[in-house]
């Protein structure tokens, strides 16, 4: 598994944003329009966390209306619609150049766009066979994993593994647990999951390497040409009726659009282990969507769960913002 750009690195160094082609080996200024504020504010220490979470909240209802949806156009079908949709939307409002990059800059955004594919087409194969929370709970142990694994310090250790107690705990969603799952559907969430470990990695790498969101919109047009031939051969016409187009539509800004470019914005300030802790909040915002959306019920193990979950999380930001503190204005020279 790739791992995240050191902070310690003499290039793109993890806790700066990159640099555009255009203004390399230069630092942008503190009040550079577009990115969040380098000073010891509150904004500056929370607003890459508020980020993060917005971008789950959306991501998770997105996921229910596509449950809605499947047996309009298929999984494979909404992975198309969601993607396609997501890439038209994105190129046009970011109009991406596409000249003075160099060839590790498109390696990377072509990466980008390889894991988009497959954590969408896995995680929709997942949530056709199981609930939408388990799932979500089977799909989140890859950023778990991936924490520990870049993570240096015994904090985020010992926060990993309240994030992770919370996550078997919510295994027991709707009292069945993982047992009685659908094997097939429990092995796409967790391959979903180690696509989400790759995407948070080159979801940072790209962010660094090319300005605002153009390096995601380019990324999605990646993923949507990848993911086509899978969703014509499974739903064919019924792609292009208009209620399932504007369906679509709908999941895609809800669970490609907004979440991404939000993740994509945020890991620009935010290093890799704490992104990934907070990743951990999703099986609860997945439960709840499912509550809401679906009419699954959440049990009192759920709630245990979830405030297991969100304490880890809370607790990973709190180390991370006191160990940004005396660093100043938190840019590299």
């Amino acid at each position: 598994m790739p791992v995240p750009t050191s902070p310690a690195s003499p290039t793109r160094p993890t806790s700066a944003p990159g640099p555009s082609p255009s203004t390399a080996g230069s630092s942008p200024p503190a009040d550079a329009p577009g990115l969040p504020p380098v000073d010891g504010s509150p904004r500056a220490r929370f607003g890459p966390v508020a980020l993060v979470v917005t971008a789950g909240v959306s991501v998770q209802f997105g996921a229910a209306l596509a449950v809605m949806i499947m047996p309009r156009a298929g999984a494979a079908g909404v992975v198309t619609l969601r993607l396609a949709a997501a890439a038209l939307v994105l190129l046009l409002l970011c109009r991406p150049k596409v000249r003075g990059y160099s060839r590790a800059d498109w390696t990377t955004v072509m990466w980008f766009g390889v894991t988009l594919a497959g954590m969408n087409g896995l995680f929709y194969q997942a949530i056709d066979r199981i609930p939408l929370g388990p799932a979500v709970t089977l799909e989140v142990l890859g950023p778990l994993v991936l924490s520990v694994v870049v993570s240096r310090r015994l904090m985020n250790l010992l926060w990993a593994g309240l994030a992770l107690a919370g996550v078997v705990l919510l295994s027991t969603h709707g009292g069945g647990g993982f047992g009685g799952l659908d094997p097939l559907g429990a092995a796409y969430a967790l391959g979903a999951g180690v696509m989400w470990a790759a995407y948070i990695v080159f979801s940072a790498r790209t962010g660094r390497r090319f300005p605002q969101a153009d390096g995601l919109a380019l990324a999605m047009g990646v993923a949507a040409v990848l993911s086509l031939p899978l969703g014509v051969i499974e739903a064919g016409s019924a792609l292009l009726l208009p209620s399932t187009l504007a369906l679509g539509l709908g999941v895609a800004v809800l669970s490609s659009v907004l979440p991404y470019t939000l993740e994509l914005l945020a890991l620009r300030r935010l290093p890799a282990p704490t992104f990934a802790i907070l990743m951990s909040l999703e099986p609860a915002i997945a439960a709840t969507a499912g509550f809401l959306v679906l009419n699954q019920a959440l049990s009192a193990l759920d709630a245990a769960a979830i405030a297991l979950v969100i304490a880890a999380s809370m607790g990973a930001v709190r180390s991370q913002t006191r160990r940004a503190r005396p660093r100043g204005n938190g840019t590299s020279a």
